[in-house]
């Protein structure tokens, strides 16, 4: 998927067709929680082409910084509005068993063991990111409070990716001409904290699906 998406993202803006490829990676930021599209739309990987293409001057910066934002907080907020209206049909429905009765265990056990604090770490992990919204819906959590971690959560990751791609792309291109290493300093700091965000959620995703297993019959 990530390769279409670079493929797709490099054939639009070839043919001058930028305004559609901001709103479709755009759109990817905000169907991972709405749509429950996380497991198969790149959302993570459309913000930082979109950062990269920022820096190629395709748009401008902060333009595509606020939409993230906005789109990453919008998506959220109706993923809990749609777990708080339909409950449990969303986890009986055909694609909540795509999804898997597992998973949706798991993220359930996360959010009953971090509380609101999973709607701002669960953006590091895409299971997490896709699933915690509705569950949070679906356990009546007050919207005050999710909206609160969801719109930290929003500017961290969101606009954190975004500026990761930013960057990124033009330390490429000052390692070419000026190997500016303060810049390659700047990713490594940035990358290394993303990293410690998906290691930690990573093993206790992997402790929750441990005593699932354990409690099987």
């Amino acid at each position: 998927m990530s390769n279409w998406l670079q493929t797709s993202a490099t054939w639009l803006v070839a043919n001058h067709l930028s305004a559609p490829l901001f709103a479709l990676l755009l759109f990817m930021a905000f169907a991972e929680a709405a749509l429950f599209l996380g497991f198969v739309l790149p959302g993570e990987t459309s913000l930082v082409i979109g950062g990269m293409l920022a820096a190629q001057g395709v748009w401008d910066l902060g333009d595509f910084f606020v939409w993230a934002v906005v789109c990453a907080v919008t998506g959220d907020s109706v993923g809990y509005e749609i777990g708080k209206h339909f409950g449990d049909r969303i986890m009986g429905s055909w694609w909540g068993r795509r999804i898997g009765a597992k998973r949706w265990l798991v993220a359930q056990h996360i959010l009953k063991q971090y509380g609101p604090q999973t709607v701002f770490f669960g953006r590091a992990q895409a299971l997490l990111r896709a699933l915690v919204p509705a569950l949070a819906g679906m356990s009546r959590m007050p919207y005050r409070t999710f909206l609160r971690w969801n719109a930290l959560g929003g500017v961290v990751w969101g606009g954190g990716v975004v500026v990761l791609g930013y960057v990124f792309a033009n330390s490429l291109h000052r390692l070419e001409t000026a190997l500016k290493w303060w810049s390659v300093v700047l990713i490594l700091a940035v990358g290394f904290g993303f990293y410690q965000a998906h290691r930690q959620i990573d093993a206790a995703l992997e402790r929750v699906e441990d005593s699932l297993d354990e409690q099987e019959p």
